[in-house]
């Protein structure tokens, strides 16, 4: 399994789920579907997902995930990056590369007028979930490393400052200011 393969199997929960919005239902399917395949690539799809979770942490869009939950921890960014991913593979690089371009999608205009979070613990424990199905033995804890980079020291600032979010995230700002 491949990065590639990875987001083919996002893809295809998200195609086989009543609602591909529902991040908790593809996470679901996610599992069951990589329950099917070899333990191996079990394990390569967990670092797959932790390195994608490595990819988007950054801190323009930690700004975005504190804007639309109306704040954000460590664990709830984690949990923001989770539904991230379970959006599919073109809005994942498309928002980590531009943050502010979730204020364009409709699921997040959806869940700005209903007040909703955006986030799915879920998605992080898929291949500990399909591992258990598959061998019936828990993920081991070695199997995946966590390589954080460093934040942005630019985006060092309280994200409770409304006026450099807005300057920073104006589509954000007009759908959640």
């Amino acid at each position: 399994m491949d990065t590639k393969d990875f987001w083919k199997l996002i893809d295809d929960a998200r195609t086989l789920v009543v609602d591909p919005a529902d991040a908790e239902a593809v996470a679901e399917r996610v599992a069951a579907l990589l329950a099917e395949r070899p333990a191996d690539e079990i394990l390569t799809a967990q670092q797959l997902l932790w390195d994608l979770m490595a990819t988007s942490y950054r801190a323009p869009l930690w700004a975005a995930a504190y804007t639309i939950n109306g704040g954000c921890s460590d664990d709830g960014f984690d949990y923001f990056r989770g539904w991230l991913i379970a959006q599919g593979r073109e809005v994942f690089e498309r928002v980590v590369a531009d943050p502010d371009a979730l204020a364009g999608l409709p699921v997040v205009r959806a869940a700005a007028a209903e007040g909703a979070d955006l986030e799915c613990e879920d998605v992080l424990g898929v291949a500990w979930d399909a591992y258990r199905e598959a061998t019936g033995e828990e993920l081991p804890q070695d199997a995946f490393t966590i390589d954080y980079p460093d934040l942005d020291p630019e985006w060092d600032f309280d994200f409770d400052d409304a006026e450099r979010v807005a300057l920073r995230l104006p589509g954000l700002d007009a759908l959640y200011g």
